[in-house]
């Protein structure tokens, strides 16, 4: 058995956390520079306010309803994401986690356990630990998890924990669920089904194997295995290594010297790096991306991406950032007004470390000693990790000037010494 925990409209929830007079009153998230809907409380569902929406479009409704509007808080998100993870952690010898709000415990060996009540005993200690409701769906296989999951969260009478084991039980959840409601199936694959007759997951399960793996190959085989009951999915209970990390932002205003410009490439390279660094990784391949807005009128639109192979495989901030800089003068267009930049490592190995060192094959006499470098990121990250984020930086990132529009931005409380919340006894 599998437990799926998700953690209800997340971000508005953190947000109640530390302001309980937003209890009952609807709440939303937007998106970076105040752009678009991300997230909902039920109180906002209910006034007909749709994910993605652009703010400019709903405002008139935020405004008439007296809806609670706030930016895209991520320290304190990433932060309550942690606390909820460590909570469900101590419930489980196995978990997944899966994202930022959700994750697969394994409970294959508890059926000693009422699941019910345990169900409900995870709730109660992961609100009463970090103040966030979640809620739980149970069954054999992940996918019928997440199924359960949706049931436990739509509809009260579950009271949050939804238990999928017996068949006629699964059966009939599953001609309740939308074909495009099933984990995995996206939207071509929904129109696909759709044009064959299948609306629910219950046809789905009843179409022949042979045209679900004509159609829809491995992937789709082991998704209606899964509905019937047959594990094919398990717990990945340790991350795979990343491929590639990306920092990318779009600018709060117009950017239109170099100056600035670089000072967020260099913001970017040095973010990257941090990551990098998080991963026990470093990268081989930096790229270095720019351009104007979606809404440049067509003769203005542009785009321009150049790419760097590093002589020797690096994830300090200094070496990632004069890289970054090599490149911006070929990327850069006078006259150009840019909205959105990024930069792109690629190529990752193993960091290297004690008894392991890679070389250049041209070396060069001024280069920093690796070991000399690496303690001082490590300094850096100490620092920046106690005093909070970017106490420490390179001075090629000082600017303000392109960072994201953030009106309606709550405090860190968890993340920010000078956020903490104070109470006077």
């Amino acid at each position: 058995m599998y437990a799926l925990v998700d953690c209800n409209n997340f971000y508005a929830s953190c947000e109640r956390v530390f302001n309980p007079a937003l209890n009952g009153r609807p709440v939303v998230v937007l998106s970076n520079n105040d752009g678009c809907v991300i997230a909902r409380s039920n109180e906002a569902k209910a006034l007909g306010i749709e994910m993605g929406t652009p703010e400019f479009k709903c405002r008139s409704i935020l405004k008439r309803h007296h809806v609670a509007v706030f930016s895209s808080n991520y320290p304190l998100y990433g932060d309550m994401s942690s606390r909820v993870m460590t909570t469900l952690a101590a419930f489980t010898p196995s978990i997944e986690v899966y994202s930022i709000d959700e994750s697969f415990l394994d409970l294959s060996g508890f059926s000693r356990f009422n699941l019910a009540q345990y169900g409900q005993k995870i709730r109660t200690t992961v609100g009463r630990y970090t103040g966030i409701p979640v809620g739980i769906g149970i069954a054999p296989t992940k996918t019928l998890a997440k199924v359960a999951n949706r049931f436990a969260k739509k509809y009260p009478g579950f009271h949050g924990v939804c238990i999928l084991r017996e068949d006629e039980k699964i059966r009939k959840a599953l001609r309740m669920t939308d074909i495009g409601d099933i984990w995995g199936i996206g939207r071509q694959w929904r129109q696909l089904l759709q044009a064959a007759g299948i609306r629910t997951a219950a046809d789905f399960v009843s179409v022949s194997p042979q045209w679900v793996r004509r159609h829809m190959h491995v992937t789709g085989a082991r998704i209606q295995a899964e509905l019937k009951g047959q594990s094919c999915l398990f717990l990945e209970e340790v991350q795979q290594p990343k491929k590639s990390i990306c920092t990318s932002r779009t600018f709060g205003q117009n950017i239109d010297t170099e100056e600035e410009l670089q000072q967020a490439v260099a913001s970017f390279a040095a973010r990257c790096a941090y990551k990098l660094r998080k991963e026990g990784s470093a990268a081989s391949v930096l790229s270095v991306f720019a351009g104007t807005g979606p809404f440049a009128a067509p003769q203005e639109r542009f785009w321009a991406t150049r790419t760097v192979s590093l002589p020797v495989a690096a994830n300090d901030a200094i070496t990632l950032a004069r890289a970054a800089e090599s490149l911006l003068g070929s990327v850069y267009r006078p006259g150009i007004v840019y909205r959105k930049a990024g930069v792109l490592v690629s190529g990752l190995t193993q960091a290297s470390g004690a008894g392991r060192k890679e070389l250049a094959l041209f070396s060069n006499e001024d280069m920093v000693p690796d070991e000399a470098r690496a303690k001082l990121m490590r300094a850096v990250d100490t620092i920046n990790e106690r005093y909070g984020r970017e106490t420490v930086h390179l001075a090629a990132e000082h600017a303000q000037a392109w960072k994201p529009k953030q009106e309606c931005l709550s405090p860190r409380y968890t993340t920010q010494w000078s956020d903490i919340i104070k109470v006077r006894l």
